[in-house]
């Protein structure tokens, strides 16, 4: 589904990969891998279209993602690092804006989602009122009213509790195997052995 064609990346004069080669087909995981700085957060914003300062190719679907960029972003759910939500507005609101503007936002109910990641009888608490690994699960609450055939996601296991971070792998590998695909930079130790993990470590 997506393949990266002599990706090169250099930030404050300093190359943070050159000459990155790799592919995604239906129902993989890719694991990024590296030192903090090596670049991890760099090639998914790049694969996300929120950094254009690179060169090389991304395919989506065997044509270049310049050729077909709407359609192609409109594939994509990306899950940063941070929260993503508005602390002004409640967990449910949150949830209503985003579907808003990502319209694949639409599998079952936000009622669903947030019970799902926990937060049942939260829906209507301001977001910030709630504690980071709350809010953190508000963000994360996208996944399960995703219908993006690609995830990105940006250390999506912070700030959750064991069984979170269980709930969560359970849902990647969900994902990958009704024909998603899924790439994702972690520092937790990520196993599937029923699953295709690939890793890259932009360190070698």
């Amino acid at each position: 589904m997506l393949s990266v064609l002599n990706l090169a990346c250099e930030r404050d004069n300093r190359m943070l990969f050159n000459q990155l080669n790799f592919s995604l087909a239906v129902g993989e995981i890719l694991q990024i891998e590296g030192q903090n700085g090596s670049g991890k957060t760099s090639l998914l914003r790049i694969l996300c279209g929120l950094a254009t300062s690179f060169e090389g190719e991304i395919h989506w679907q065997d044509l270049n993602v310049q050729d077909k960029l709407s359609t192609y972003l409109a594939s994509i759910l990306y899950v940063g690092h941070h929260p993503g939500i508005k602390s002004s507005l409640t967990a449910e609101e949150n949830l209503r804006w985003m579907q808003q503007l990502h319209p694949h936002l639409n599998k079952g109910s936000i009622s669903e989602a947030l019970q799902k990641v926990g937060l049942y009888g939260y829906e209507d608490v301001p977001c910030y009122a709630l504690s980071a690994g709350q809010q953190r699960r508000v963000g994360l609450a996208r996944l399960y009213l995703s219908n993006h055939p690609l995830w990105i996601l940006d250390e999506p296991f912070t700030a959750l509790d064991k069984r979170g971070v269980m709930e969560k792998e359970q849902l990647i590998v969900e994902h990958a195997t009704q024909g998603g695909c899924v790439i994702l930079t972690t520092h937790h130790d990520f196993e599937l052995p029923d699953q295709r993990l690939r890793k890259i470590n932009l360190d070698q």
